[in-house]
Order: C-alpha cells, then sequence, then structure tokens
C-alpha cells in the first residue's frame, strides 16, 4: 500500500530533498506540495492524503492553524509536525491542534521517512528526547488542554491500565510486550482497545491521557 504524502513547507528546498529520497521508496508518494498553510488545508481538502509533513513557520497561515483546520475536518489525512529544539511553545500549540507526531529537521532524512510510516500506520511519534519533557511540560503549562482531575476510567482493566502507563513512559509496542509478557500483537490490541475507550485519536492523546491521570508523574 502506498502512502501518499503533502509536504508542506515554504522552503523548497526542504520539500525538494524529501521529494528526491521519498522517489527511492515504492511505499512513499508525493502527491501535492504547499508553501503556506492555506496551500495544505486546500491540498487536503481536494486530494485527502494519508499524511501531511508539515512545517511550522509558514508565511500567513501557520502550521498550527493548519493542522488544526485539518484534523477538524472530515479529512483522515495525519500530521506530522517539522520542528526545532528551540520551538518549544510552537510545538505545544500544534499537539493541542491535533499533530501526531513531531519530528526534528535536523533529523536524518531517512528518520523523518519512517516517522512518516508510523504516523500512517496509526501511531504516534515524538522525535528520541522530546517525549516525556513536551508531553509533562504540556500537560502542566497555562493554555494547554483542561486538566483532567486523577480518576478511575469506566471500563478500563486493570492490563490496560498498566498498557497505559507504559504508553505515558513512551514506550514502543514491543517494549511493551517486553515488560507485561505478552506478544507484540496482545499489546497492539490493549493499546486499539484504550483508544476506542478514551476516545483518543492516536498514540499521543494516550501519553497527554496517562499524565492527566497521574499514572506518569514526572518522578517516573
Amino acid at each position: 500500500m502506498t502512502i501518499r504524502v503533502v509536504l508542506a513547507d515554504d522552503q523548497p528546498l526542504v520539500r525538494s530533498g524529501l521529494r528526491m529520497i521519498m522517489a527511492d521508496h515504492l511505499d512513499l508518494e508525493v502527491v501535492g506540495e504547499a508553501a503556506t498553510g492555506i496551500e495544505a488545508v486546500q491540498l487536503v481538502q481536494d486530494i485527502s492524503p494519508d499524511v501531511v509533513v508539515m512545517d511550522i513557520r509558514m508565511p500567513g497561515m501557520d502550521g498550527i492553524e493548519a493542522t488544526r483546520l485539518i484534523t477538524a475536518g472530515p479529512a483522515t489525512a495525519r500530521v506530522l509536525v517539522l520542528t526545532t529544539f528551540d520551538e518549544d511553545d510552537l510545538v505545544y500549540g500544534a499537539l493541542r491542534a491535533g499533530a501526531s507526531g513531531f519530528v526534528v529537521k535536523d533529523m536524518a532524512l531517512n528518520d523523518i521517512l519512517a516517522a512518516i510510516r508510523v504516523v500512517a500506520g496509526g501511531d504516534a511519534l515524538i522525535a528520541p528526547g522530546v517525549t516525556r519533557r513536551l508531553i509533562a511540560d504540556f500537560v502542566g503549562r497555562p493554555g494547554a488542554a483542561p486538566k483532567r482531575s486523577p480518576r478511575p476510567v469506566e471500563g478500563i482493566t486493570e492490563r490496560e491500565r498498566e498498557v497505559l502507563t507504559l504508553i505515558g513512559l513512551g514506550r514502543t509496542n514491543s517494549e511493551i510486550a517486553d515488560d507485561l509478557f505478552i506478544t507484540v500483537a496482545t499489546a497492539k490490541s490493549h493499546v486499539s482497545r484504550l483508544m476506542a475507550k478514551l476516545g483518543a485519536r492516536d498514540r499521543v492523546q494516550l501519553v497527554i491521557t496517562a499524565y492527566e491521570m497521574e499514572l506518569v508523574t514526572l518522578s517516573h
């Protein structure tokens, strides 16, 4: 199955570099390019891609507003945000807007391609070294999503609670399987059920929920 990708970045060289390396991968296809947030939103409406690789800083409508419009609309496209380590405030905004992943612009191109595949597969990804700091700060900072009081969640089994805690710690499905002595397929099933029960769009939202429920704290 080919993953259809829109590249949204106001720097032509960035788009060109990604497009050229993606041309060597049969499972990835660039179906559109945008230099502004407005163009990205329009492309999603017109051609329904699987993933939008979204720059944050663009003229006119920025990547945060474009992400919000894309994820709030009927399209099923997932947004993978391009960022830098000194743009935390902007990343928080993209997280609230519904982005499914964050990658850093100076990552190897092949790592960015791997992130596209992860996001397209319905998972979520945040660049290594950012995950726990980003989510923990996001949950506690002014303007973040309203903090939920720690509470039992109806319909969540004890095993699912364990899985949610591990998700909050940034564990992959393989690591969850190892930690709980279950198969990867079983771990994936638990994650899917948690998404359905908690109304989570993706793994990023599950991580946020784990922090909001105080299953995971900065002391972990």
